[in-house]
């Protein structure tokens, strides 16, 4: 996503980006429901219009993580275009203490002493990796040109954006019968029309100048099939893999994106860094691993 971002060239348009991928979400998801409704159109017709024309009450529930999600969708592109890619994806794991919070506020969890510790060990990394980005040197044009503190303002945002909208989500979700991809298809309509809002309002006059699709190649269109599909690939780890796995995705998609901004953009990585993103890392796995145990019947029925 950064390279896109900053490479020579025409730069394409964050928010028709954000659209696009609302698009290709939306596309996807009602696909899936086709086929669950055995491809008859009869079928598939009449559960969308029960399932979403009937009920407008129930769409306008699902809107307000889709807000969120799509204005924050617009705040990761400003984050990307000012920061490091390796130190983006440091930062953004603080949506693992923003989404922990939000779940202890909203849903009542309960988190464990050691993922309590993992979250604060989670901020000093963050803390870590954020300083070492301050204090360095921009030496290239393009490293020169960005804003680190807009930057770092964009992934806080987000990050709280990202925790608040998923357990929303989350609650939504434990209330109804509906499928997720149902869900995704009300939240890729609200999102599509927030979208449109949002680039007449900050980018309306060069869309009607340039056209919409300005700036677009065969990368910017696979980084925006990444984005579309990333998130509902997000959905399907939750339903079918365990905290732990995930943990290890994020751990690696962190070395990933090092060794990528190393060769990409001539990142340095210094000791400083490379002790931040340790203990961002150790966190992940922590919070993932250690769990609270679920109470036995027996202790229930003891009132332990």
């Amino acid at each position: 996503m950064r390279y896109v971002r900053v490479r020579p060239g025409d730069l394409f348009l964050s928010t028709t980006a954000v659209i696009l991928a609302e698009f290709c979400k939306f596309s996807f998801c009602l696909s899936l429901i086709f086929y669950q409704e055995n491809f008859s159109i009869r079928s598939f017709a009449r559960h969308l219009h029960e399932n979403i024309i009937a009920q407008p009450m129930d769409c306008l529930k699902i809107s307000v993580p889709s807000i969120v999600y799509t204005l924050q969708n617009n705040l990761l592109y400003v984050a990307v275009s000012n920061l490091e890619a390796a130190t983006f994806q440091v930062t953004y794991q603080l949506k693992i203490l923003t989404t922990a919070l939000f779940s202890v506020i909203m849903l009542r969890k309960q988190l464990s002493r050691l993922q309590w510790v993992s979250l604060v060990i989670l901020f000093i990394g963050v803390s870590v990796v954020q300083l070492q980005s301050q204090g360095e040197t921009k030496s290239d044009k393009v490293a020169q040109e960005q804003r680190p503190i807009l930057g770092l303002i964009a992934v806080i945002v987000s990050c709280m954006m990202s925790g608040f909208a998923g357990v929303y989500f989350e609650k939504i979700l434990k209330g109804t019968t509906q499928t997720i991809w149902l869900r995704n298809v009300q939240m890729s309509v609200v999102g599509i029309f927030i979208g449109f809002v949002t680039m007449e309002i900050n980018d309306g006059e060069s869309v009607h100048k340039n056209g919409f699709f300005f700036g677009y190649d065969w990368l910017v269109y696979f980084v925006v099939f990444l984005q579309s599909f990333g998130g509902i690939m997000v959905a399907v780890v939750v339903k079918y893999a365990d905290n732990i796995l995930k943990g290890f995705a994020t751990s690696a998609a962190i070395v990933v994106s090092c060794i990528a901004s190393m060769y990409f953009f001539d990142f340095q990585l210094t000791l400083q860094f490379t002790v931040g993103a340790t203990l961002v890392m150790t966190a992940v796995y922590m919070y993932s691993k250690f769990v609270p145990t679920p109470p036995t019947p027996a202790s229930m029925k003891n009132g332990v």
